[in-house]
């Protein structure tokens, strides 16, 4: 299969989806309305090129000068002012277009681009441009010749609209590409997302990808399910297991945990989820550990399992970390980036996630969530991590036991549910295993109690049984 020369924007999530960058030569129409991010992602682009050691021609149809908007862009980490005039050169057309006409502004293009040796141009205000073609062949003749120039130097070019232009336009049928940014409202939450809707003779991450924008420039977020579609399940599945850090535990599991799986712990509001995952980590012993949470800070962790008698690696410690994310305005696949990018970076092995209805809540689109977790556990899996994850089920107190989604618990391996309920007016806690998956486990259920030494599994319910002290039932 060929292989396109490419050359990197620079904005890593961007070059994800476009499968290594832009096609060397090619020409793009970036568009979306005013404020979605066509200027701060071109001009991203621009400067990273210039950095790499590309040169850049920015054509805008500006009335005004370009000092206000570079005020704009000397607040982004990506602006080098010492790279103006030198490698990128800003040059406006708005005269030349107003009197002279397209024709003018295509013989400008071809002497600047050369004079300049342009690696990349960017062409800010095709919309103007389109406003002075008499018919949608003037249309098609302004864009080829630019391309046309273009390509016979190697050059990329970009052009930026702000309006949304429709697949049969004129403009959409010549260019290579076609990126569209939108800012909308999902709620009242604010949402950038990104659509690469064309990408001639290169394949793409097809569908919406949300992006962000702050002094760094754009961040974007490919969808993990397009990112990871391709690579499928490729772990190698281990027969060993480890411990969970509970030793009764574990023999109910018949021997632990089997490594690189995937074990959900499901329970009311203080049933003991937190507290069994804080018992997994702190048995981790030489294998890197890490603490992803939605509602407890580090602090707030290590007073937990310090009052619980869990003996956490001590702050520093270069094999053990805390992620936490307040539930606010999070973006679904960013978690799941920063999750995925910091266990291959660090070679995590055991990890818990507390709280999976953290990533629901920062789900705009929910119908795609089974999607989602399933190329999540699967990415696990295929670091070598084994996982334990927490979800909280609604009633505090209460008999009736329903698994907290048909879809979520085919996708993992193992599944430990604790339930409250009252028994002679006093609050009574229990614990049993759901599944195991490909595995033997003891399917009763058992009392469950906190003391200061930790969490402790007592009798079996309904068939009473001597009281094991704290050190048995911990093991």
């Amino acid at each position: 299969m060929k292989s396109f020369s490419r050359i990197a924007s620079g904005i890593e999530g961007l070059d994800r989806i476009l499968e290594g960058g832009f096609i060397r030569g090619a020409s793009y129409i970036v568009q979306g309305r005013p404020g979605a991010g066509k200027t701060i992602l071109s001009n991203q682009f621009a400067f990273n090129h210039a950095k790499a050691g590309g040169r850049v021609l920015f054509v805008t149809l500006l009335a005004e000068s370009h000092e206000r908007l570079f005020q704009a862009l000397s607040t982004m980490d990506f602006f080098d002012a010492e790279r103006l005039g030198k490698d990128i050169s800003y040059v406006s057309v708005f005269q030349t277009l107003r009197e002279e006409g397209l024709d003018a502004v295509v013989k400008l293009l071809r002497k600047e681009t050369k004079r300049q040796e342009a690696t990349l141009l960017i062409f800010d205000g095709l919309l103007n441009a389109r406003d002075r073609a008499d018919t949608d062949f003037d249309v098609k003749t302004f864009v080829a010749e630019v391309q046309g120039q273009a390509a016979f130097v190697d050059c990329t070019v970009l052009f930026l609209t702000s309006a949304s232009l429709e697949e049969t336009s004129p403009e959409h049928t010549m260019v290579d590409g076609v990126i569209e940014l939108s800012d909308t409202l999902a709620g009242v939450r604010s949402l950038r997302q990104m659509q690469v809707r064309k990408s001639r003779g290169s394949r793409a991450l097809g569908g919406l990808h949300k992006f962000e924008i702050s002094n760094s420039g754009l961040t974007v977020y490919p969808r993990i399910e397009t990112l990871y579609a391709h690579l499928g399940q490729q772990e190698e599945v281990e027969p060993t297991r480890i411990s969970c850090g509970i030793g009764r535990l574990d023999t109910m599991m018949g021997g632990g945990l089997p490594r690189g799986s995937i074990t959900l712990i499901a329970g009311p509001s203080g049933s003991g989820k937190t507290t069994l995952g804080l018992h997994f980590l702190a048995t981790a012993e030489n294998e890197p550990a890490l603490h992803f949470g939605f509602f407890e800070t580090e602090q707030r962790l290590r007073l937990k399992a310090t009052s619980q008698g869990i003996a956490l690696p001590p702050p520093g410690d270069p094999g053990f970390a805390v992620l936490w994310h307040p539930v606010a305005e999070n973006l679904l696949d960013r978690l799941a980036h920063e999750l995925l990018d910091h266990v291959a970076a660090h070679g995590i092995k055991r990890l818990f996630i507390d709280g999976l209805g953290g990533f629901e809540r920062a789900a705009v689109h929910r119908d795609h969530l089974t999607e989602f977790f399933a190329t999540l556990t699967a990415q696990l899996r295929n670091l070598g991590v084994t996982t334990v994850a927490t979800w909280e089920i609604r009633d505090m107190v209460g008999g009736d036991i329903s698994a907290p989604s048909a879809h979520l618990s085919a996708l993992l391996d193992n599944m430990i549910l604790l339930r409250q309920f009252e028994e002679n007016h006093d609050l009574q806690r229990s614990l049993s295993i759901q599944k195991m998956r490909e595995s033997a486990f003891d399917t009763h259920a058992y009392r469950l109690g906190f003391s200061p030494s930790g969490f402790m599994i007592g009798e079996r319910l309904g068939h009473p049984l001597e009281q094991p002290s704290p050190s048995e039932s911990r093991g």
